[in-house]
Parts: C-alpha cells; structure tokens; sequence
C-alpha cells in the first residue's frame, strides 16, 4: 500500500497546480478586463473629440440670430366699471 506522506504530498502537488490554474485563469481575466477598460476609454475620448469638433463646427457655420423684430405696444383697455 501507499505511505501516507507519498498520498499527501501526490494531493498537495494536485490541489497546488489546481491552485496554479486557478490563479492563472483570474489574472488572465483581469488583463483581459484591463484591456477592454482601457479601449473603452479610448473609444469615449475619441467619440468626445469628434463630438466637440463637429459641435465647433456646427457653431461657425450658423448665421448670427437676427435680432427680434421690436413690438408695437398693444393699446390698452380701459376698466368698465
């Protein structure tokens, strides 16, 4: 039969490289998630931009307001009593 030590340390090389796997699979997620965060950001800054200049640009080829026309005072009526 098996020792008892070779049995413990056949699991602990197991549940180490579960461990291992583990660990690389979460960090592998979290640069994943920095990547995507990161394009994210990217993509809303360029977005911004395009926003703003089109925006800009929107802004110098509208025609100033006129100014409103001035109004004739309305005549005002008087109280019946």
């Amino acid at each position: 039969m098996s020792k008892p030590s070779s049995r413990a340390s056949a699991a602990r090389r197991n549940a180490e490289a579960l461990l291992s796997k583990a660990q690389k699979r979460e960090q592998t997620f979290k640069l994943d998630q920095e990547r995507e965060q990161e394009a994210m950001m990217l993509k809303t800054a360029r977005l911004r931009e395009l926003r703003l200049a089109k925006e800009a640009a929107d802004n110098e080829n509208k025609p100033e307001p006129a100014a409103p026309a001035p109004r004739a005072p309305k005549p005002r009526r008087s109280k019946q009593t």
